[in-house]
């Protein structure tokens, strides 16, 4: 098999997976991604009691519901949300992500975006799209039953929650991932 066959074999079996595992959002629209952002915020908040004092003091809270990622050898992840300010969705968001390298396996987990300053959520709505970096603060592992008494505290501009992973994936990251505003 020469080299870009296998590649072209990889990247085949990465969006036949993606498109097996499916993220349960579509079809819907608006009113189905905001029927899960809310049972998704219900979920965390009663999980994670400490997300809620974040959520009381954040200027804007991103939530997608499903993120689903599978990779072998090259990857990706792909989900839809909404974003909040106060109790109203205001947008919606697709997130996105490509790697390659040691990875195999798939897995979908939700994840939630604390903008905990006005500069932050402006910087997010205001760009075509917006690349999680280094001033995100990760605030809960796939075990953590609670949030670190330092994460409420925190001076971080932008705090994520990761939470209800399902699956097994090996050597990929969340770094990297790019939000888009989308019309559902």
């Amino acid at each position: 098999m020469s080299r870009l066959s296998r590649r072209a074999f990889a990247l085949g079996a990465v969006a036949t997976t993606l498109a097996a595992c499916g993220n349960g959002i579509g079809g819907g629209g608006a009113s189905a991604i905001d029927a899960r952002a809310d049972s998704t915020l219900n979920y965390m908040f009663q999980t994670y009691p400490g997300t809620q004092e974040l959520a009381s003091r954040a200027s804007g809270i991103l939530v997608m519901p499903l993120i689903t990622e599978a990779g072998l050898g090259i990857g990706g992840s792909y989900g839809q949300g909404a974003l909040r300010i106060g109790p109203s969705t205001v947008d919606y968001y697709s997130a996105t992500s490509g790697s390659a390298g040691f990875q195999i396996g798939a897995q979908q987990f939700s994840s939630v975006l604390f903008f905990m300053t006005q500069e932050a959520l402006l910087e997010f709505r205001r760009g075509p799209g917006w690349a999680a970096g280094a001033d995100i603060e990760y605030a809960l592992s796939d075990q953590g039953q609670s949030l670190r008494a330092e994460t409420t505290t925190s001076l971080a501009p932008v705090i994520a929650v990761n939470f209800a992973q399902t699956g097994l994936r090996i050597g990929a990251s969340l770094e990297g991932i790019k939000y888009t505003r989308i019309i559902p």
